[in-house]
């Protein structure tokens, strides 16, 4: 994306810190708060020249480009402005832990949100992209991948009948690992598709709105169960 047309630096009021502003940094992928600093414009100008996160530092009274001295760049995905365009917020894509104490993120590694550790799904479909167009030795990836669609839907069945079969006979742990077998090899196999897990996801905020609706428009009688049942696809989403 072009990221210089999402921001006008003039729209930004410099005024309230002294021509500086905050700047959020947010992960790309799994939506992780990353770190915050501080820019004025000229660390603006540099962040979108470079599509490399600049910031001013405060403490050395000049521009520091994040990971100059470890390495650790944070790669610029897209900024926003807040709603009193005195707030940056940036996605950027990490090359390694963002914090000097080595944590990933400059607030440790434990995501504070519900949702986050559910990011970790787009990082893997990300691994699996590497997998599948690098195509390195001993790949487990690579190899179920270059056998086909047929294949990787073969054991898409087979990881299912054995996550079904660890729900009623095996141990919580058994039943752990065999559902992170399935979502593994459901991500290959929408992979194997040219489709991605955010299409999976649409769909079902789909049928949870047209839920919704349904239920609205009917003035709760979808209460009593009626809603619930109509529509087998619908109904299997769980919602």
């Amino acid at each position: 994306m072009n990221i210089t047309a999402d921001i006008d630096p003039d729209r930004i009021d410099w005024s309230k810190l002294d021509g500086l502003v905050p700047a959020i940094v947010q992960h790309a992928v799994n939506g992780s708060v990353l770190m915050l600093g501080f820019m004025n414009r000229e660390a603006l100008a540099a962040t979108l020249e470079r599509r490399r996160v600049v910031f001013f530092s405060r403490t050395r009274q000049r521009l520091w480009e994040k990971g100059e001295t470890s390495g650790n760049t944070l790669t610029v995905v897209a900024l926003r402005l807040d709603c009193d365009a005195d707030t940056l917020l940036i996605s950027a894509e990490p090359s390694g832990p963002v914090c000097h104490t080595g944590t990933a993120t400059c607030f440790g590694n434990e995501p504070l949100a519900a949702g986050a550790r559910l990011g970790f799904l787009a990082e893997l479909e990300q691994l699996i992209d590497r997998r599948v167009a690098d195509n390195p030795q001993g790949s487990y990836t690579a190899r179920l991948y270059a056998q086909g669609t047929r294949r990787i839907a073969q054991k898409v069945g087979e990881e299912g009948v054995e996550a079904a079969l660890a729900a009623v006979a095996g141990s919580d742990p058994e039943l752990i690992g065999e559902c992170a077998d399935l979502l593994y090899h459901l991500l290959v196999l929408l992979r194997a598709r040219s489709m991605r897990l955010d299409a999976v996801i649409e769909e079902l905020e789909r049928r949870h709105q047209q839920r919704r609706l349904h239920a609205a428009g009917s003035g709760g009688a979808a209460g009593s169960g009626g809603a619930a049942g109509s529509g087998g696809a619908a109904g299997s989403s769980g919602q």
